[in-house]
């Protein structure tokens, strides 16, 4: 096996990436929510390739996030245009993706408006339109960005994504604390706008009229708890999108993980290199 490359950048059209692995299939993350449109640092790309290394033999995986410097009222479909640039100025063909979350939503923007742009999509705990709860809370976090109040914002955003269980209840509460406050002291962004822009084009997102017009083999794969969305919107997603798959991992929050989620992936991603080569 080749050694994994690790490597972070931009593209030539501006959108911020982070790449590891050397299969020989191109795969783009289409990445969450994050606080700043730029390259990960290096914990967190040691982080990320960690959670991608089971695609590494086969992909060179790149996780893509939204250019900086967004301007105000820019939507979902206009990032969704931003990654199409991108693909074809880099790649020139068809490529795999995973939308996760956020990312998830713009995924189903570009796969309905580029679908020579995809091959395979998963849809990665995400779904057509947000909760109503998880749309207040996401506007409660752009309104304490807007006031810079980051270590909130960060807990605000994070808290629900965690679960304790065993000895780790015993700690996670002092643990979380200094986290919040380290991310909101070092990770804090210079300028609040792009996550603000993000979170506001989520809004307003609600595909579910269009799901229809997702022509690419489709996996949507989720964790019933999830804290964002609800098992009925998961459902919903898969049941608009034509012959797509649904997987919910019971008593899994959000994002899925762990290992039968990276079996249930690679998995479909593979059965659908099967059908390309009958």
């Amino acid at each position: 096996m080749k050694e994994s490359k690790a490597s972070t950048g931009y593209f030539q059209n501006g959108l911020p990436y982070n790449r590891v692995g050397n299969g020989p299939r191109t795969l783009i993350i289409f990445q969450g929510l994050v606080f700043e449109n730029k390259p990960m640092p290096a914990l967190l790309t040691f982080l990320i390739n960690g959670h991608y290394k089971f695609l590494e033999e086969d992909y060179t995986t790149f996780i893509v996030l939204r250019k900086p410097g967004l301007p105000e009222g820019y939507s979902m479909r206009d990032m969704a245009d931003d990654y199409a640039t991108m693909i074809e100025e880099e790649f020139g063909e068809s490529v795999d993706v995973i939308g996760v979350s956020t990312g998830g939503s713009i995924a189903q923007h570009f796969a309905a408006d580029h679908p020579e742009l995809v091959r395979k999509l998963i849809i990665h705990s995400s779904a057509y339109v947000l909760s109503d709860w998880t749309k207040s809370l996401q506007m409660r976090v752009a309104s304490l960005a807007r006031q810079r109040q980051w270590r909130a914002a960060y807990a605000a955003q994070l808290n629900p994504t965690l679960t304790y269980s065993g000895a780790l209840k015993y700690v996670a509460k002092p643990v979380w604390w200094i986290g919040t406050l380290l991310a909101g002291t070092f990770a804090a962004p210079a300028d609040p706008s792009d996550l603000v822009v993000t979170i506001e084009a989520e809004d307003k997102h609600n595909f579910r009229d269009r799901l229809a017009q997702i022509a690419a083999p489709t996996l949507v794969v989720a964790g019933d708890k999830d804290p964002f969305y609800s098992e009925a919107l998961f459902r919903e997603t898969a049941e608009g999108i034509p012959h797509a798959r649904l997987i919910l991992y019971p008593g899994m929050g959000h994002p899925a993980h762990g290992r039968q989620f990276r079996q249930d992936a690679l998995q479909f991603l593979k059965e659908s290199q099967e059908l390309e080569h009958r």
